[in-house]
């Protein structure tokens, strides 16, 4: 039986499949028990078992079943092939693309998916992807052919995801892609530049550069490092946002009051002791001086008006940018419990805003 470090470094498995299916194809090809991947892994064996069920519950995906199949039956026994259990040739099995190879395809249909309109089609029997774009006027182009191992690749990465079912399944590009792309690109460019030291590839995947708001208040930021953002991409059970964009203002303009807080000679506020535990009461925004203080004020005030735990998660997730479960984590909440309470957090601070200044901040100077 072979490890996952031995799956990890096994030559017919890419070093681009990701964690998760390693350790799906690991319990699910190779036997190995939820708890002994786990501990090979160093994580919680309840870590391991989520990413199985994940992959298992995918399956329902064509390109992600088509891909976890051609992977797994690498792992399987000898002779299984012989067996008729599948459709796939020895040829297809051995036809996973490499990092070079994925590298070098992907992009050309990330930017053609990335049109507006474009996506991915293929059924079972194709042996290879399409994409097509929608014009305007309702006339459907032919804008790119991909190998049907490539589109599993980018299935399994998250890249794509089915939009439409039936017999020809449709793929959209996710964020996850977009952020792919922009890597992509960036490495392409830092090429052409010879890789100059301004070239940042890897940071820029991470960077979604946005404008907010009009006139003299337009300010330019990165939506792509707030965990408020990443939350309100999210769809609840009823296929709407989890975050309104009322809530997300609410916290984007307690960032915004952080941000300039820190503006001045007192860059080093101690916001800690708003933090559970660490004597809100020793601070007095009133007797504040240098920086903004005004802004100083409108922080302490909402913060003092949530109260403990609420003013600790808005804290944290919209001026700290940590992530949700780090907050979990450090709070002692249970799992997948931090988001539900974020919402509660900012929907008392939307209404604080409402009571104290309107709709609308006060303008700087």
């Amino acid at each position: 039986m072979r490890s996952v470090d031995d799956i990890c470094l096994d030559d017919r498995v890419p070093p681009w499949v990701p964690v998760d299916v390693r350790r799906y194809i690991a319990h699910t090809e190779d036997g190995q028990s939820i708890r002994a991947i786990a501990r090979k892994a160093g994580c919680h064996a309840s870590t391991v078992l989520r990413q199985v069920r994940r992959c298992e519950t995918r399956r329902d995906d064509l390109l992600i079943d088509m891909g976890l199949t051609r992977l797994g039956l690498q792992h399987a026994p000898d002779g299984l092939l012989d067996e008729g259990t599948t459709d796939m040739t020895t040829a297809e099995l051995d036809s996973l693309p490499d990092t070079a190879t994925l590298s070098r395809e992907a992009p050309r249909i990330l930017r053609r998916l990335n049109e507006p309109g474009a996506c991915l089609a293929i059924a079972a029997e194709m042996e290879k992807a399409v994409v097509v774009r929608e014009t305007s006027e309702g006339e459907t182009i032919r804008t790119a052919v991909v190998d049907r191992a490539i589109a599993e690749a980018m299935a399994l990465q998250d890249w794509i995801t089915s939009s439409e079912g039936g017999r020809i399944q449709r793929y959209r590009i996710t964020s996850t892609g977009r952020v792919a792309l922009k890597r992509f690109l960036a490495e392409e460019e830092a090429r052409r530049a010879q890789a100059t030291a301004d070239a940042q590839p890897f940071a820029d995947q991470h960077r979604d550069m946005q404008d907010r708001g009009t006139g003299r208040r337009r300010v330019r930021y990165n939506a792509v490092e707030s965990p408020l953002l990443t939350l309100a991409r999210r769809k609840d059970k009823e296929g709407k946002p989890f975050l309104t964009p009322d809530l997300v203002a609410a916290g984007e303009r307690l960032r915004e009051d952080f941000e300039l807080a820190q503006i001045g000679p007192r860059v080093a506020q101690n916001w800690d002791r708003f933090l559970t535990g660490g004597g809100r009461g020793d601070f007095n925004p009133e007797g504040a001086t240098g920086g903004s203080e005004a802004a100083r004020r409108r922080v302490s005030n909402a913060l003092a008006d949530l109260g403990p735990g609420l003013g600790d998660v808005v804290l944290r997730c919209c001026c700290f940018l940590e992530g949700m479960e780090s907050v979990e984590r450090r709070m002692g909440w249970s799992a997948r419990s931090g988001k539900i309470v974020f919402r509660i957090a900012l929907t008392r601070l939307k209404r604080h805003y409402d009571e104290a200044t309107g709709a609308w901040s006060p303008l700087i100077g």
